[in-house]
């Protein structure tokens, strides 16, 4: 399970650590899904990953993700840099290609 949000160009954001396979698979191979569980129904994107792991987007895109995920104010870009780093996060922005549901 992933925090995402969907951003103003409809392009969904996703919070992902460096080390982690879905890191690694995305850098190889853009080509990406998600899926978005409903109970037995499910929502799966199709699409093309952006990796991104520069300042001062990735911050600015995590501060945006960490501000959907937990319903209040935006942190400041500026001061969760070192987090990031730490915690060795990165930012997958991924541009839909196809979107099919299923019940």
């Amino acid at each position: 399970m992933v925090g995402y949000l969907l951003d103003d160009e409809g392009r969904l954001v996703v919070s992902a650590k460096a080390y982690t396979a879905k890191w690694r698979n995305a850098r190889r191979q853009p080509r990406v899904s998600l899926t978005v569980p409903d109970g037995r129904a499910h929502l799966v994107v199709y699409g093309t990953a952006e990796c991104i792991d520069a300042d001062p987007l990735r911050a600015e895109l995590t501060a945006d993700v960490f501000a959907a995920l937990g319903g209040g104010d935006r942190p400041d870009p500026s001061t969760i840099v070192s987090m990031l780093d730490e915690q060795q996060r990165t930012v997958l922005r991924i541009t839909p290609d196809q979107i099919l549901f299923h019940e």
